[in-house]
């Protein structure tokens, strides 16, 4: 089982954030913690064992070191830790010191996640980044000093006046870096994030659909060159250093949240805390069963999203016979799906229209 914890406060709100992040709430965190503490020894689920452990956000590493201690120290009290186990956090690289990464891991973090983004100064300050691309550099420098060997960095494709020569060099200095991981995500305009209305108003233009597309195909290309293979649609590891927290998710398997606005999953049912402080320590809990259509559709399209791909023995015992599908003996023939036994792939070629295909495919 895996376990996500969720610290909701950040420094500053950067413009495309629309996650469940507050700033100035220095007055939350105390009782926020502890109640977050009071929710994992509360746990239906204690005893169960646990092999991945990630610590999320806001960022985490704006928060007491002490706070991270006794979280991970509530957590063992509750569950049992695997021999093997996965414990990443993310960090800002304007947040950390050598001090603390070296404190974070002596408490069993292996795995820190640097929200980078850009190392381009002008795109950091005009999304609303504290740090600049030297101090992102230095961040990686410490944490790998600080005993770190497993380490990530967030790069966004798509920012404004972005462009693939910037993208690529950003990559070709993290990995002179020593990162072992990129996640390249789209650049996403959520409604109820600033930067909606800045694009709306025309105070922000944005790279084209065509031209983020562009960027992420040559970000791939030079990726896989340099020996990162991607092993889901925004994800790319050096050797042995995919995440295999968020493997968990896209393979279907049991996970619990805990914290504001966190998700569990277990034994078929979903389950959401609320995303308001007021919500979260009244306990308010949204719950959701999956019925099997919509097991075999998420089985479909997480799995296709990555190199594990789905199995067509799983999809069978929930009702669906996939073989039926005229769309999934096309894209066989064609070689858009291959085919390893029980197991369905989806060529990488054809990543950036997954969404397609995986829709042609559902029941």
């Amino acid at each position: 089982m895996a376990i996500y914890l969720h610290i909701p406060f950040c420094e500053s709100k950067c413009i495309y954030c629309d996650f469940a992040s507050f700033c100035n709430a220095e007055n939350e965190k105390v009782r926020y913690l502890k109640s977050l503490n009071a929710e994992i020894d509360n746990s239906p689920y204690k005893g169960r064992e646990i092999d991945t452990i990630y610590i999320g956000g806001g960022t985490p590493s704006c928060v007491k070191e002490e706070y991270i201690e006794e979280l991970l120290s509530t957590l063992r009290k509750n569950f049992v830790f695997s021999n093997n186990i996965e414990i990443s956090m993310e960090c800002n690289p304007n947040s950390v010191n050598l001090e603390k990464l070296k404190k974070y891991r002596s408490l069993g973090l292996n795995r820190i996640s640097f929200g980078v983004q850009s190392l381009h100064d002008a795109l950091l300050k005009k999304i609303g980044r504290l740090h600049n691309g030297e101090i992102a550099l230095q961040a990686i420098k410490m944490a790998q000093r600080a005993g770190f060997e497993n380490i990530n960095a967030d790069l966004l494709i798509g920012l404004p006046n972005s462009t693939i020569e910037g993208i690529i060099d950003d990559a070709g200095k993290l990995i002179q870096a020593g990162i072992t991981h990129i996640s390249a995500y789209m650049l996403q305009v959520e409604e109820g994030a600033k930067l909606y209305a800045l694009v709306k108003s025309g105070k922000i233009f944005l790279p084209t659909d065509d031209e983020s597309v562009a960027q992420y195909e040559a970000l791939v290309s030079f990726l896989e060159k340099k020996g990162f293979i991607r092993y889901e649609i925004s994800n790319f590891a050096k050797g042995q250093h995919e995440c295999r927290h968020n493997l968990k998710y896209w393979s279907g398997a049991e996970y619990l949240g805990f914290g504001l606005g966190a998700h569990s999953y277990v034994e078929g049912v979903r389950k959401a805390n609320a995303r308001t402080f007021e919500g979260y320590y009244k306990g308010e809990i949204f719950m959701e069963k999956l019925t099997p259509k919509e097991s075999i559709e998420e089985m479909i399209m997480l799995g296709l999203r990555c190199r594990l791909g789905f199995s067509k023995a799983k999809l069978f015992k929930h009702g669906y016979k996939i073989e039926n599908n005229i769309n999934f003996k096309t894209y066989l023939s064609k070689g858009i799906l291959t085919e390893n036994g029980d197991r369905v792939h989806l060529n990488p070629s054809y990543y950036g229209t997954s969404n397609y295909i995986i829709a042609n495919l559902l029941p």
